[in-house]
């Protein structure tokens, strides 16, 4: 069981954005910028191009729902896709607010914002759907 499945079944705590019946969206607690969003299926797969047909596309139509209301509560130009895939073995999307191509450099050191920082931008992109 990966840590995401665990945060599906409500083992560890996250910070939720949305949910379906099928995904669910939460901030990352180690983020590139403030608002990156991890948009996971509930069903556990490791490698995002082994997912079927149906839910690939409706993981990118829920990312698609997500991303505009981040965008409104974190002040960006846009919000970047990121699919990497060797972190956690469960197939997910980062949607990081940019204002510069280095945004999304997964290189960089991550920000280490506290549980209430990540609790205030949550509610702000939650406000937003």
């Amino acid at each position: 069981m990966t840590i995401f499945s665990k945060i599906i079944a409500g083992d560890i705590p996250c910070h939720k954005i949305a949910e379906t019946d099928e995904f669910i969206a939460f901030l990352d607690i180690m983020p590139l910028a403030m608002g990156h969003t991890l948009v996971i299926p509930k069903k556990e797969v490791d490698y995002i191009f082994s997912l079927d047909d149906k839910t690939l596309a409706g993981l990118m139509l829920f990312a698609k729902q997500i991303a505009p209301a981040i965008e409104k509560a974190v002040p960006c130009l846009r919000i970047g896709v990121a699919v990497i895939g060797l972190e956690v073995p469960h197939a997910h999307v980062h949607l990081v607010p940019l204002n510069t191509v280095d945004d999304i450099n997964f290189t960089r050191p991550k920000l280490k914002p506290s549980q209430d920082e990540l609790a205030v931008v949550a509610a702000k992109i939650r406000a937003n759907i």
